[in-house]
């Protein structure tokens, strides 16, 4: 027999769940790849997507929306362009693409999207920060007033650098841009610096010796290096100082001081105009987009001294530029020229000499200037530019003439001793104090009568003098607590002590 059906139950159940129904419609706005190649994807149907937002891609790749176009929307994918083919589909995720960003990156070598790529396992992140964001206003930044060290004699004494300055260091390939970068790296253990490396088409060998440097000279406790090598494709290039300032302003609204480097933003210009190109936008001069200025303003002007209402933190950019045969007047090196606040200027044919770091002091010049040095270096470098230009002009009129009077004869000896105590070994770089006594001695004569094969010598000497003698411990300790130049008399008393000693 077949069970008594109820059918007043059936009613009444079918009844609830039409009360429980909940209508759940979920939309996404989708397109589909109509080509793809060289890392660009054009893609059709994609009617709601914003500039810079992340598209989702199959097999777990991403891309950022560079052009939006009538009929479609031109990306740049990030990662391997090989994973996505014609016809796949592709999602908007509402979200402008940004990085992670926190503590826990620094000593760590992360790519262009803050992915590890040093071999250290995973980064436990929870925060992120957009990309592209607006550079900080007038009325939140705070004049450039307090000097970032460097511990390079000729930058500290000529070309000072402050806290929250961008200062451009330019010149060929192989005159020792990225040495000095370094150096500048080295140079803030204990000073509270957290530094950031951005290498922009370098070959990864070249990261590699970087990541060594720094690690054997204990920096890479407070440093974070992004790369995007030579063998990246041109989006990941293009993005790299973007990811980079994005984990430094991190820091700067923390209260902190960050230093930032960009190695080199001609490869990030030529990463640029091959997108731009790819992306069929309409090329200008040397064949590079129109809008390549505001590629590195918009960068550049994120670094900054914020006032003390945001915490007084800040960003230091040092961009490198590469130049050809020494030109300065071409397309990019002329625009970083005129977004930065100084540039640091490297010749060749001083770098051949011998003359290292290979600094042409008569090129170089920082617009913050003196406001950005310690009182001590300030008053012992006054004549040191001057001393310099004297020399060189000197020097190339002696060519052409034996008979000198003796106050030329003199200069030309102060020239020579002053370009042999601005020398200085790479990642040798030297304490505030130390700075000052050697400058100290070089421009109150100090010096003149000690033969110039003997300065190194000399130079190595003080500085051990000024560690071991009680009179040099308390003046090296004053320098070093009050930034003022002790007593000259003091001073003065000490170093013919020492020269009788050292002589």
């Amino acid at each position: 027999m077949m069970a008594n059906i109820n059918l007043s139950e059936i009613s009444s159940l079918i009844k609830e769940q039409i009360k429980a129904y909940k209508e759940d419609i979920h939309t996404e706005n989708v397109g589909r790849v109509v080509q793809v190649g060289d890392g660009i994807a054009l893609i059709h149907g994609l009617d709601q997507a914003m500039s810079s937002e992340l598209l989702i891609f199959p097999n777990e790749v991403y891309g950022m929306v560079q052009n939006l176009e009538e009929d479609c929307v031109g990306a740049i994918l990030l990662g391997e362009s090989s994973k996505v083919k014609e016809g796949d589909v592709v999602k908007c995720s509402g979200k402008i693409l940004e990085v992670p960003v926190g503590d826990e990156f620094i000593g760590r070598v992360v790519n262009s999207l803050g992915q590890p790529i040093d071999g250290l396992g995973v980064i436990n992140s929870s925060q992120t920060r957009p990309v592209e964001v607006k550079a900080t206003g007038v009325m939140d930044r705070s004049s450039v007033n307090t000097p970032l060290q460097t511990g390079i004699k000729v930058l500290d004494a000529l070309v000072p650098i402050g806290r929250g300055q961008r200062e451009l260091i330019i010149g060929d390939r192989q005159t020792g841009k990225t040495s000095i970068a370094v150096d500048t790296i080295i140079n803030q253990k204990g000073k509270n610096v957290i530094c950031i490396y951005v290498a922009i088409g370098q070959k990864e060998s070249t990261v590699s010796n970087v990541y060594e440097t720094l690690k054997e000279h204990d920096a890479m406790k407070y440093s974070i290096i992004v790369s995007a090598s030579a063998s990246n494709p041109a989006p990941m290039l293009y993005l790299a100082p973007y990811a980079g300032v994005s984990m430094a302003e991190y820091f700067m609204f923390q209260g902190k001081d960050v230093l930032i480097i960009y190695d080199d933003l001609s490869k990030h210009a030529v990463a640029y105009r091959e997108m731009s190109l790819l992306l069929h936008r309409p090329p200008g001069r040397e064949a590079y987009p129109g809008d390549v200025f505001y590629l590195h303003s918009r960068l550049l002007e994120r670094a900054a001294k914020l006032n003390k209402s945001l915490g007084g933190g800040s960003i230091t950019a040092l961009p490198i530029i590469e130049t050809q045969a020494g030109d300065i007047s071409a397309y990019i090196p002329t625009n970083v020229i005129s977004i930065t606040d100084g540039q640091i200027f490297l010749q060749s044919d001083y770098f051949y000499k011998g003359i290292r770091p290979a600094i042409n002091a008569g090129l170089s010049v920082s617009r913050v200037g003196g406001a950005a040095q310690t009182k001590a270096i300030k008053k012992v470098s006054g004549t040191l530019r001057l001393d310099l230009a004297s020399y060189r002009e000197l020097e190339s009129f002696t060519q052409f003439g034996s008979d000198l009077d003796a106050s030329t004869k003199a200069r030309l000896e102060r020239g020579k001793r002053t370009i042999e105590v601005l020398k200085q070994d790479l990642h040798k770089t030297i304490a505030l104090e130390e700075e000052v006594m050697i400058l100290y001695c070089l421009t109150h004569g100090f010096l003149d009568n000690v033969a110039i094969e003997n300065i190194a010598k000399f130079e190595e000497s003080l500085y051990l003098d000024m560690k071991t003698d009680e009179a040099g411990k308390a003046l090296a300790c004053q320098i070093q607590e009050t930034k003022q130049l002790p007593d000259e008399n003091t001073m003065n008393q000490y170093i013919t002590d020492f020269k009788k000693r050292f002589m």
